[in-house]
């Protein structure tokens, strides 16, 4: 897959009104809407009914199915549902059955009474979480093999457009829901919403599968085609991206590439804090001015890499994402003050968005088709480590250092990432991705 040649920027921009482009914004809101049900907006009915800390606390391991999808992606990827991937494909059967049930789920959440018995809500928040994320397994793919090479990054950004709608729509939704209606009500009409991305993809083709994945299992005996299938959907993907050459050093980048990123991200609260900003203005600022300034970058990001390609966005977008961390070195030495917060969360938001786009397309083009789901929800848990475990040394960094040393040390934690784009231009300089497998099969 080469990076294509550079146009004028209508055509990167236009590429965002293409119907598949609308359906994977719609299917990203499908995939945005469970997650505060089960986090947020959970935590706040929660405590409102008298439920303590500690318990509500303890359900933050509710997150732990998003982490460990790959784990049971195989299934969603190459095990098939009968007479419903007859009627509809691999994809969209499995799409529409978890978000069927994703549905049912939430509106049973509506019917628990945590005040009476807290266990049954946390099963059933328990249950969410897990189809939320097994759908995300499904869309990704769905959203992988849907588009062509070139719009990988638009998609990504579609993807993030529809996923922060999703989310704010259970979340200051589902409170604006309650205080009208009742928490019933509101996790009733979160139920319905579901509906939004099980329309989309009714509407929306099945993609082209590879015939790797059409043809009939090797074997005669049950034992024989259980172990053929072992073989080719749980061991094949590992087995099929082990085999890429330099494979080990294309994880090390995932893992690192936002890294500085998330580790400046995971001390922005209490950097907040120390600043003495208030609940509101980071509350204005952050949370609300800054989440549009998000999805302004990853737009700009997916346009990026449309008409630029892959590896030169991905460098540019590196650096400006470095470059603006040093934005709270200058916040740090200019204490409380909020037209210098706006300006420093606007360019972190809008470039970390640029990035996340390129990253995204990126690590979409290192699946290999016959593995989509498999491999993309690898890609994606690995990718969390640079913004969970290896980010939770920002904490100790930042009491060891001051505050403007340990931002612009931030900034130093990113160059490896983008040394490392770098070699991967140089290594694969005539491919967006070390393989693509039989990406160039899918019809437009």
């Amino acid at each position: 897959m080469s990076d294509p040649v550079p146009t004028t920027w209508r055509e990167p921009l236009a590429v965002y009104l293409q119907p598949r482009l609308l359906a994977v914004l719609f299917m990203g809101f499908s995939s945005g809407l469970p997650l505060p049900l089960t986090f947020g907006t959970l935590s706040f009915w929660l405590a409102e009914s008298g439920v303590s800390r500690a318990a509500i606390g303890v359900l933050a391991v509710v997150g732990s199915a998003y982490s460990l999808k790959f784990l049971w992606a195989p299934l969603i990827d190459r095990l098939p549902l009968g007479v419903l991937a007859r009627r509809f494909g691999r994809r969209r059967s499995w799409a529409l059955v978890l978000q069927a049930a994703l549905a049912v789920a939430i509106f049973c959440l509506g019917l628990t009474d945590p005040r009476v018995d807290p266990l049954a809500t946390a099963l059933v928040a328990v249950v969410i979480a897990f189809l939320s994320a097994s759908q995300d397994i499904v869309i990704d793919a769905y959203r992988i093999e849907l588009l062509r090479a070139d719009e990988q990054g638009a998609g990504a950004a579609a993807t993030q457009w529809g996923y922060r709608f999703g989310m704010m729509a259970s979340s200051a939704g589902a409170l604006y829901a309650a205080e009208f209606g009742g928490w019933s009500f509101a996790f009733a009409l979160m139920a319905a919403l579901m509906g939004v991305g099980a329309l989309t993809v009714w509407l929306t083709r099945e993609p082209a599968a590879p015939a790797a994945v059409l043809a009939p299992l090797a074997g005669t005996t049950p034992a024989e085609k259980a172990r053929a299938w072992v073989r080719e959907a749980v061991v094949g993907p590992f087995a099929d991206f082990m085999s890429r050459p330099s494979w080990a050093l294309i994880v090390v980048f995932v893992v690192l590439y936002k890294f500085g990123d998330a580790l400046a991200g995971v001390m922005a609260n209490p950097f907040y804090v120390a600043m003495e900003f208030t609940r509101v203005e980071v509350a204005n600022i952050s949370k609300i001015y800054g989440v549009f300034a998000t999805l302004a970058g990853v737009t700009a990001g997916g346009a990026l890499v449309h008409r630029f390609g892959l590896y030169r966005s991905l460098l540019a977008c590196g650096i400006l994402q470095a470059l603006s961390n040093l934005m709270y070195v200058v916040q740090a030495m200019a204490g409380h003050d909020t037209m210098l917060l706006a300006v420093t969360i606007s360019l972190e938001n809008f470039t970390g968005g640029m990035g996340s786009a390129a990253f995204v397309a990126y690590l979409s083009g290192l699946c290999n088709v016959a593995f989509t789901a498999t491999q993309y929800a690898l890609l994606s848990s690995l990718a969390t480590v640079g913004r969970t475990t290896l980010a939770a040394s920002g904490g100790w960094l930042s009491e060891l250092l001051d505050w403007p040393a340990f931002f612009a040390l931030t900034t130093l934690a990113a160059v490896p990432g983008i040394v490392m784009i770098v070699w991967l231009m140089r290594r694969f300089p005539d491919a967006a991705a070390p393989q693509r497998g039989a990406a160039s099969a899918i019809d437009d």
